[in-house]
């Protein structure tokens, strides 16, 4: 079975700061199925949190939502970006 490395201990690092209120995750479609997953583990650090899941389409790093309103973006896929 395919094991995927969701990078999750750094994305929990991230949001542990209490500034962070708002969450937009963003999975590419073959990666959707897993929101769930993903999701739970962030509850699980912050249960406070407002998460919110982009069910838009997504088909790369160009591909992002422009919306507002949310204190951080978290977009999955195949590259690394680099954090403005």
């Amino acid at each position: 079975m395919l094991e995927l490395d969701y990078e999750l201990t750094e994305l929990l690092d991230a949001i542990k700061d209490n500034s962070v209120k708002r969450v937009l995750l963003q999975l590419p479609d073959g990666l959707k199925p897993h929101g769930g997953k993903i999701s739970e583990k962030i509850r699980e650090i912050r249960p406070d949190i407002t998460l919110h899941l982009w069910g838009g389409d997504c088909y790369g790093a160009c591909d992002t939502p422009r919306v507002t309103g949310y204190d951080m973006f978290i977009a999955f896929g195949h590259s690394k970006w680099k954090f403005v």
